[in-house]
Parts: structure tokens; C-alpha cells; sequence
């Protein structure tokens, strides 16, 4: 069952704080970076410096090494360390044969985080099974800096290749705004009817930004019936 959770001001909670209540795949790149460092140095605060080591991660394509970190400005060896482990531990948990099911936006968010520096919109579909575990996340359109078209045919293509039992749709917005648009609200009810038109139900409609992230279901949950 995928489940509606109140909606939190995410944006007054502290790291600590937020990850407490809503979760680490709540926070942002710059907070997760900043709780693992815990502190700055004398030329920039932690979030600074988590500021720096965000910017190097999103353009780079693989676990980088040591050595390549140490280049990273304010980043000296100690906390060069304790990242390259993080991220160590992290593609060995993300490669894990485990199925996690999905039950609740949060849930999905690892397997979203590639669309957040996206520069045009791209629209992804998450096949779910009857366990709502993840069949598979592929990617169906790219559009415009700021919009991507999508017919119900080609959306829900994927979804009955992957004989899913439900599905959850997901892009993003290159503004970095989460707020969902008029355009954004109604896509999303004609993939609903269609939906229940082939009996794959929509469970959710995920917006991904660079400052966060929105579901539909919380923000509009009467049109997903």
C-alpha cells in the first residue's frame, strides 16, 4: 500500500531534524554532505564546503578517487576520507541485490536523484510489481526547458512490457521549483484516468528540483481517486 503522509515544512527543519522526521532521502546533497563532515575549517563553514564537494559530485560519473577529492577546495585529507567512504558504502548498498518496497515517495527518491541537474524536463515511469517492488525506472520523454509532452499511450508502454501492477511517474523541473504546475495537474489526471482504464493505477506523480522534491499525491491526493 502506498502510503499519504502529512506534509512537513521541510524547508524550517535543520539536518538533524529532518532527518529524523522526514528521513535521509529528504535532505538535500549540500545537508547529507555537511551532517557527514560535522564541522568546516578555518577558510569556509560546512555548508560551504559541502557546497564545493556537491558541485565536484554531480559532474563527475564515477567513485572519485582520493586524490581527486583532495583538489576539492577547504577539503583536507581527514574529511576527503570520510566522504570516499560514504560513497563507497553507498554504491555497495545501491548495488545490493535487495528489493526495497515502495511505500511512500521518499522510498523512490534514490532511483529519481539522477533527473535533479537535469537541464531540460525529462518524464520517467517506475514500474512497480504486486509487492511494489521496482520492476524498473525508464525514462520516456525529454521536452523543452520547460515541458515535456507525453501521450497515455507511449506512458504506460513500458509499464505493460513490464506486466507492472502499478506505476509512479516522475520528471523534473530545470527551474529547481517543485511547485507543480497547472500543466503538471493536468497530465497527471490523464494519466490517472488512463490508468484506471488498463488497471495499472497511478500511485503518484514526483516532482524532482534541486531544492527538493514534490508529490502530487500530497499536494492533490483526490485526483489519484
Amino acid at each position: 500500500m502506498y502510503e499519504l503522509v502529512p506534509c512537513v515544512n521541510a524547508t524550517s527543519l535543520k539536518p538533524r531534524e529532518k532527518i529524523e522526521k522526514l528521513g535521509a532521502s529528504s535532505l538535500t546533497t549540500e545537508e547529507l554532505l555537511a551532517l557527514i563532515l560535522g564541522s568546516g575549517n578555518r577558510e569556509c563553514d560546512v555548508f560551504e564546503l559541502s557546497r564545493h564537494i556537491a558541485d565536484y559530485l554531480s559532474n563527475t560519473t564515477c567513485v572519485p578517487s582520493l586524490s581527486s577529492l583532495r583538489k576539492i577546495h577547504g577539503l583536507g585529507r581527514v574529511k576527503a576520507i570520510q566522504v570516499l567512504a560514504c560513497l563507497e558504502l553507498s554504491c555497495r548498498y545501491i548495488l545490493s541485490d535487495k528489493a526495497i518496497a515502495v511505500r511512500s515517495p521518499e522510498d523512490l527518491l534514490a532511483r529519481l536523484s539522477f533527473l535533479k541537474f537535469e537541464q531540460q524536463e525529462h518524464l520517467v515511469v517506475v514500474s512497480l510489481n504486486s509487492a511494489n517492488k521496482i520492476i524498473d525506472v525508464k525514462e520516456l520523454t525529454t521536452g523543452l526547458v520547460n515541458q515535456t509532452p507525453v501521450h497515455p499511450r507511449e506512458a504506460f508502454s513500458e509499464a505493460v512490457k513490464d506486466r507492472a501492477v502499478s506505476v509512479v511517474f516522475a520528471h523534473n523541473h530545470p527551474s529547481g521549483s517543485t511547485v507543480p504546475s497547472d500543466e503538471d495537474l493536468a497530465i497527471t489526471r490523464v494519466l490517472c484516468a488512463a490508468g484506471r482504464v488498463l488497471q495499472i493505477p497511478v500511485l503518484d506523480h514526483i516532482i524532482i528540483g534541486r531544492s527538493g522534491y514534490t508529490s502530487i499525491r500530497r499536494f492533490q491526493p483526490e485526483i489519484f481517486g
